[in-house]
């Protein structure tokens, strides 16, 4: 066997490893939540994307539930703050506490050193509070008095926010939302999933059923493999020509970022790593575009009476119904 024989197996073999992890966790989540299998696979792809995710949900549909249940799963720290509005950005990073007996100042970190971080009704603080997690969702530090404190890797993410409907919440910032790689959304449970809750509220939690499946280390890996993911031209320009057309379209007002380029890619190569392929597919940008992008383009409100504002889901789909799909030649 040749050298490049032997690279492209071990090679495949990473891949395989990593894809299998995934999918396991995925299947994991699915039985032990009761949960729709494609909200828990998104959130398992913005994991090994190495994103960060934002649920947008009614409250007690199971948000913070699914955030515990994959921090349990790959055996990493995982702290949960609560999100009010009198928090202030030092409960987040910490603080400088100077010691009488040393005469020294010692850092006392906050919650937002864990491999997972579940920030619980995010909207509910401050916008100030806010802000203070920019620099660690997109820096992975933390910076205190002038000092700067890696985070833990992986670093992820998980953000449940309410409906800006409800009383005492904050919109997120754009440059807050751009810091998530895609946004979700539970749903209330199926008929049966209900019902199943419902049969087993006496027993323990589900939670209580899992087991470790990884290490962290083990989650890095399998990003790094889901970064060598290879992308044909053509689907890589089929993947700038719909968010270059998020920025020309005459119903959007803001449209998405090249950071959303990026997250975009990222995100479908790891969905194909999910499905054990070592390639991208323009289906996988169709299928990803909305939760990626919606949350980071801004609609025009129409003025007419008569005339009803689109969401940004409907505009993308506009948008990928116009778009040629390129079908490339797969090696």
């Amino acid at each position: 066997m040749s050298a490049d024989d032997t690279d492209s197996a071990k090679y495949h073999e990473v891949l395989d490893h990593s894809g299998t992890l995934a999918r396991q966790m995925s299947d994991t989540l699915t039985r032990a939540l009761s949960a729709h299998q494609d909200v828990v696979e998104l959130a398992v792809e913005t994991l090994f994307a190495g994103g960060h995710l934002l649920m947008e949900d009614m409250p007690g549909v199971g948000k913070t539930t699914l955030a515990r249940a994959m921090g349990i799963l790959i055996s990493g720290s995982t702290n949960r703050i609560q999100f009010t509005s009198d928090m202030l950005p030092s409960d987040l990073t910490g603080v400088n506490i100077y010691d009488q007996r040393t005469g020294e100042f010692s850092f006392r970190k906050g919650p937002l050193f864990a491999h997972v971080v579940i920030a619980d009704e995010i909207n509910r603080a401050n916008p100030k509070t806010q802000s203070a997690m920019l620099e660690a969702m997109g820096e992975r530090q933390v910076s205190v008095d002038g000092i700067t404190y890696p985070l833990p890797q992986p670093y992820f993410v998980i953000a449940t926010q309410n409906p800006i409907e409800l009383e005492g919440t904050y919109p997120l910032p754009e440059a807050q939302l751009d810091r998530f790689m895609a946004r979700a959304s539970l749903g209330y449970p199926t008929r049966e999933h209900e019902t199943t809750m419902l049969l087993n509220s006496g027993n323990s939690s589900p939670l209580d059923g899992l087991d470790a499946l990884c290490t962290p280390d083990d989650v890095v890996a399998g990003i790094h493999a889901a970064a060598t993911i290879k992308v044909d031209t053509t689907v890589a320009d089929y993947l700038v020509s719909l968010v270059s057309a998020t920025r020309e379209h005459p119903t959007i007002k803001f449209g998405a970022s090249p950071r959303a380029s990026l997250n975009l890619l990222a995100m479908c190569k790891s969905r194909a790593l999910l499905n054990h392929r070592d390639f991208v597919t323009p289906d996988d940008v169709q299928s990803l575009a909305e939760p990626v992008l919606a949350h980071r383009i801004v609609v025009r409100r129409a003025f007419s009476h008569t005339a009803t504002t689109q969401t940004p889901a409907e505009v993308l789909h506009s948008i990928i119904d116009d778009l040629p799909v390129p079908r490339p030649e797969l090696n």
